[in-house]
């Protein structure tokens, strides 16, 4: 297989950005969390053990469809198999994150989905974010309890764990995981002041028809 070594550069220096701004934004502490973009027939995705915030090239590897690494000498993401199921149900998406953000994380762990339309951009965006059962980091039955999700939805929340957002792009699969997290702070604040106080059906039922 012959690799356009600058696409590739390009292409990784692109994961390198939107990691040191996840990092950041504390959306991936320490070596949590992975990214992957389709590159060309495969995928390139974050190495296992790796810091999202400070990530070097030859920490992000290329992997083809039966997760095999094809370039790159460091072991893929553990969550590879899940990022490949997603990427061969949906051909719109492009770019997958996966964080353990603390607020997003905080309605995983309380097995909670994000469901309830308290604001615009996340009726909008996500319609809401359901929650995938419990199984062990990296296994097969973690792609089999969460990648069925992604028939209708762009974000799932994983039990005991994180979230998983995939989008046309990586630019905004960012901005997709910055709008979980916020909306997720939001509504464990709201809950402090006194209580959510939902959009009505009427008003979802317009952001729904702004969404085209």
């Amino acid at each position: 297989m012959e690799i356009n070594e600058l696409e590739l550069s390009k292409a990784k220096l692109e994961i390198i950005k939107y990691g040191k701004k996840l990092g950041e934004k504390n959306m991936s502490p320490a070596t949590s969390g992975n990214i992957s973009v389709r590159f060309e027939n495969n995928i390139l995705i974050t190495a296992s053990g790796t810091c999202l915030y400070d990530l070097e090239e030859n920490e992000i590897v290329l992997i083809d469809e039966n997760s095999k690494v094809i370039d790159g000498n460091k072991k893929a993401s553990s969550e590879k198999n899940l990022h490949n199921a997603i990427y061969k149900m949906r051909p719109d998406i492009n770019a997958i994150v996966h964080c353990h953000s603390p607020y997003v994380s905080a309605f995983a762990v309380c097995h909670k989905s994000l469901s309830k339309p308290i604001i615009s951009e996340n009726v909008f965006y996500f319609g809401e974010i359901p929650v995938a059962k419990y199984a062990l980091p990296g296994s097969e039955k973690l792609v089999e309890n969460t990648a069925r999700f992604f028939a209708k939805h762009n974000a799932v929340l994983l039990a005991n764990h994180g979230i998983v957002i995939g989008a046309k792009d990586l630019k905004n699969a960012y901005f997709l995981m910055e709008t979980a997290e916020t909306c997720a702070q939001i509504y464990l604040n709201s809950l402090i002041l006194g209580g959510i106080k939902e959009l009505s059906k009427k008003d979802v039922e317009e952001l729904y028809t702004l969404r085209g």
